[in-house]
Order: structure tokens, then sequence, then C-alpha cells
């Protein structure tokens, strides 16, 4: 049955938007399925917990899936056989998949002995639809937010997420970014960031905490105490930075002072070494930064998660079952173990073996796990158990949902450049637009295709680099088309031949304009282009599509005023809040 309280994640979504949405964390147990306790004691759940059932809870297991997109066996084994505490699901497509999804996990967790609730997790960086693709609302990414340069806007972009994530079933998200991209060349986090400048990523995690707080949503703010300035993907090496202590303590580690200071529940951590502090060892890894830094310097007694523990700079170097134990002994809370149920397995196996050969002590293993038990209780998972499907897909992606998110988004579009009148292009003049690219072509050309009157056609080439062939080829698509709009992209820099399609393009003679799908500095590979916009929208690992953020874009180019100003700089080009106007 429904619980008869409003949840706060519709409390909260109505408030910010208007909105008279159904209770949406509000499903208790529904008829046939038992109810969880009625009251909540942290000390009390620690107290009849085996080592085994304890040292489950500090392990947060991936899911595995069926042939039916549910939750499978090996899952079953680790909620289990495992006693793990919570769980990051594989990517469940629909709201109501998801819901159905997280019920089920769920029910094997309270045929357990102690029946505890598991903490559901999911990565919702730019919203649900960063791990629920279909049906729910794309948001703008983070740099886009701080394109759009409004703590209100990134609090309702958490309201908006927390409301569809409670709905589904989860109770903690891994947002938002904290990190300051001080790299323009950063391969990893980019977009993902809010931007280059301290004040700015510290503003918009702050509201953004604030935000999933008030909806019910445990807010985790990463990668601590930094990853803004490296220059290797953690998921692919062991990342180090050279900065000295001055620069951690002046540039990266106040966002996540502010998001301290206004409640963040847990942190997440970095895979990175962190040389001014402790040249040896990542801050996963490391009692110098997470007992040392983050406890003791900031004062954060929440709970600490790892960051994903089989991502090479850790898998590599230490193996699951050093690293973990190692981790723990740092200073984490709960270790992410997004591998096969085999690594699931070596997480537990050596948090147990060293908790009963006193390698790990009694006391340091329960206090993690009182912590665990604590956001349990704090965020009532108890009694908000179990999801209801139909209440997930009547939240998730709603029509009011996604005009705030367009309104967002074109807050976020950034116009760099515009020079000899290109831009906007007439939506009424039946011009023919061609839509050419490497990348994202097709829902860019969506976009386009559902506000121009003209035909809309497209070009795209076979890799992410053009050859010489195939730039000859979109130019010759060219002469057909009255206008070309061509996409760029790069998680760092950007291909040769991407800029060289872009330069043919504009040496057609017809009016060109370029979008950044990515990040913003493809510009400084084609600075004679005429037009050129930033739209942020796209992660570097895996390539993530944002579809707000081409309806913003095409929405801009046929007119609609854009809002934002960059977040970072464009090296000898323009600087950090540049942004210009029709």
């Amino acid at each position: 049955m429904r619980t008869r309280r409003r949840s706060l994640a519709a409390t909260a979504a109505t408030a910010a938007l208007g909105l008279a949405l159904t209770p949406v964390m509000g499903v208790h147990a529904r008829a046939g399925e038992r109810a969880g306790p009625r009251t909540c004691d942290p000390d009390a759940h620690l107290g009849r917990m085996s080592d085994a059932e304890k040292v489950g809870q500090m392990v947060m297991a991936v899911t595995h899936d069926g042939p039916d997109g549910m939750p499978d066996e090996r899952t079953r084994r680790s909620v289990q056989d495992l006693k793990i505490g919570s769980v990051i699901t594989s990517e469940p497509r629909t709201p109501g998949l998801a819901a159905r999804y997280a019920n089920q996990v769920q029910r094997w967790a309270e045929d357990t002995r102690l029946r505890l609730p598991l903490l559901m997790s999911g990565d919702f960086e730019f919203g649900t639809t960063h791990n629920v693709p279909e049906g729910t609302t794309p948001l703008p990414n983070a740099m886009g937010l701080g394109a759009a340069r409004d703590p209100r806007l990134a609090r309702e972009a958490a309201l908006i997420t927390a409301a569809e994530a409670r709905a589904m079933g989860f109770h903690w998200n891994f947002a938002p970014d904290a990190d300051v991209n001080t790299n323009p060349r950063n391969p990893i986090i980019g977009v993902r960031s809010f931007g280059e400048r301290t004040d700015l990523v510290g503003r918009l995690a702050e509201s953004q905490v604030r935000g999933y707080r008030a909806a019910g949503l445990i807010a985790t703010p990463k990668h601590f105490p930094g990853h803004g300035d490296t220059k290797t993907d953690s998921h692919l090496g062991l990342p180090s930075v050279d900065y000295d202590r001055a620069t951690l303590d002046g540039v990266h580690l106040p966002p996540f002072r502010a998001a301290i200071a206004a409640g963040a529940d847990a942190l997440m951590t970095a895979h990175v070494v962190v040389k001014a502090v402790d040249p040896d060892l990542p801050a996963t890894l490391s009692g110098k930064v997470l007992t040392g830094v983050l406890r003791r310097d900031l004062g954060f007694q929440g709970l600490i998660v790892t960051d994903a523990m089989d991502m090479d700079a850790i898998a590599k170097n230490w193996g699951t079952r050093e690293a973990t134990v190692m981790a723990i002994k740092a200073g984490a809370d709960v270790i992410m173990s997004t591998g096969e149920f085999p690594t699931h397995v070596d997480a537990v196996d050596a948090l147990l073996d060293a908790l009963r050969s006193g390698d790990l002590p009694r006391a340091r293993v329960d206090e993690s796990v009182r912590r665990v038990l604590a956001l349990k209780c704090k965020y009532d998972v108890f009694g908000h158990r179990y999801a209801d499907p139909g209440t997930a897909e009547r939240v998730a992606g709603n029509a009011a949902f996604r005009r705030r998110a367009l309104a967002m988004g074109l807050a976020a579009t950034t116009l760099v450049k515009n020079e000899h009148g290109v831009l906007p292009f007439d939506p009424a003049s039946g011009a023919r637009t061609l839509v050419a690219g490497t990348t994202q072509v097709e829902p860019l050309a969506r976009a386009v295709d559902a506000l121009a009157r003209g035909p809309v056609t497209t070009w795209r080439s076979a890799t992410t680099d053009p050859t010489d062939a195939e730039i000859a080829d979109a130019v010759r698509r060219a002469g057909d088309a009255d206008r070309v709009l061509v996409t760029t992209y790069s998680a760092g820099d950007l291909p040769a031949g991407q800029a060289k399609l872009v330069r043919a393009l504009k040496a057609t003679g017809k009016p060109v304009a370029a979008i950044g799908a990515g990040l913003p500095y493809d510009i400084a590979s084609y600075p004679d282009v005429d037009a050129y916009i930033a739209t942020y929208g796209t992660t570097a690992r895996p390539q993530r599509i944002d579809r707000t953020m081409h309806d913003a874009a095409a929405a801009v180019v046929f007119g609609e005023q854009p809002g934002g100003h960059l977040p970072v700089t464009i090296a000898g080009l323009y600087p950090y809040g540049h942004g210009l106007r029709y």
C-alpha cells in the first residue's frame, strides 16, 4: 500500500516547479510483501550483525542482468550470499523497468536473516538519463550548468533528478562533480565539471547538494580531493598531480568544503596520486588523504565511498583484495565493486579475512558499518524499500520536467562567435540545411528538422578523424545545401580531420556554423569559422549524448537567445565568462 504522507521528492519538486506530482518515494511494501522495521536504530542493527553481515554492508556491488533485463542469479548471490549493503545498478532502459528491477533486488535483501534494505545507487550526473536512457529527463552536464551561471538552475536540476531517481527506487546519487577542471586536456572529467574556477564550482556543487538533500536523495560530491588537473584517465592508468599543497588548499579543496558545509552525507574518492600529500598512494588508498585531509582537516564525518575499484588505476597496481583492505584502513567506508561476480567475492572475503585476522580492527569496521546503517535510517530506506513502476513512468520524463530541462539547455548554450550575420538561420526561409560531422549528427539533425521549414540532410564520416576523401564528399554534399551546420567532438585534442572538415566546408562560401558537442575548446583548432556554439553536451567515457543540449543548440541556431557564458578559458581566443547574444 502507499504511504499516507507526501514524499520529500514530490514536495521539493512541487515547490520548485509548481507541479502537482504524485508521491514518488512513498511506496511501502504492497500486499504480500513484508514491511520493514518501524524504528531505525543503527546501533541496534549493528549489535545483531555477524562479521560476514558487517563486511557485506561495506561493499557496493554492480548488478548483473539476465536476458529479460532483470537482475540475475549472480545478483541474487551478491545480495543473499555475500550480504552486500548497497548496489550500483546496470543500466535498466526505462523508468518502469528500473523500478521493477529495484524491487526485485530489495525482495532478495528482505529475504535475508536481518532483512536490511539495500541502498540503491546510480551515476546521475546529468539527470537519471545518465543510467536510465529512455523515458527520463536529460539535463545539462555540469559544465552546461556552469555556463548558465545560476545556482537556482543547478538546484532545480538536482530536484528533478531526485524526483525521478526516488520514483524509480534509487536512494543514492554519485553527484555532483566537485572537480575544478583546470586542465583543458583532462581526458575524463571535462564537461562533467562545472568549470575551471573554484568559486563557480563551489557555488554550484553546494547548490546541488542542498537540492538533492531537500528531495531525499543522498548526494555524493566527487572525486576527492580533486580529479580536475589530471592528464590520465583513471579507468586506464594511474593519474598523479604535481601541484603544491597551497594549490590543493586554494583551488581544489574549497568546492568539497562547500559541499560538506551544505550537508553532504557522502563523498567519493579519486584514484589520483596527490604528491603534495602522499607521493606514493592514490587518494583512495591513502590514509594521509582520507583520514588526514578529509576527516581531520576538513572535518567530514559522513560516509566515504571509493570510486570503482576495478578501474586500472587500482586493479592493475594493487589488485582487488589488497586494495580493498588498504582503502578501508585509509578511511573509506564502502568499497565500490563494479567488476564481475568473482570480484565481489574477493572484496567481501578480503575484508572478512582481515577482520578475523585482526589486520582490520573491529572498531574500524563497526565505524564504517554504523555510517552505512545511519544513512539507511536517515533516508528512511526501511520505510521506502519498494518503488511503484507506474509512478516511476509518470514522474520520469514528464512534460513539465522536459520543459524546464530545455530552459536550462538554452541558459547553458553559449554563442562563442558569430560574424557576418551567419546566425541565426531563418527557420521560415525554406533553405536547404546540411548537418555534417563525425558524431551526434543524427540527433542534431532531428532537432534541426523539427524547426526548419526547408529540407534537412546529413553527412557523417566513418570515424572521428575524417579522411581527405570523406572531406571531399562532405564538400560535394554542401554544394546542394544553402547553409551548413557542422558538429565537432573531442575529449581532449580535436582530431586533425575534424578541423580540416570545418575549414573545407567554410571554403565553400556557404554560411557555416560549427557546434562543439563536447568540450568547448574545439574552436581553437578552426578559429576562422564564422560562427561557433558550445553545448557541453557529451561526456568522454563512454560517450553519453545529452538530447536536451541538441534541442537547445538547434533552437539557438534558429533564433532563440543563448544564455551561456564560457565556464572555462579558450586559450588565446576567448576569456572565461565570454558569451554573445543576438
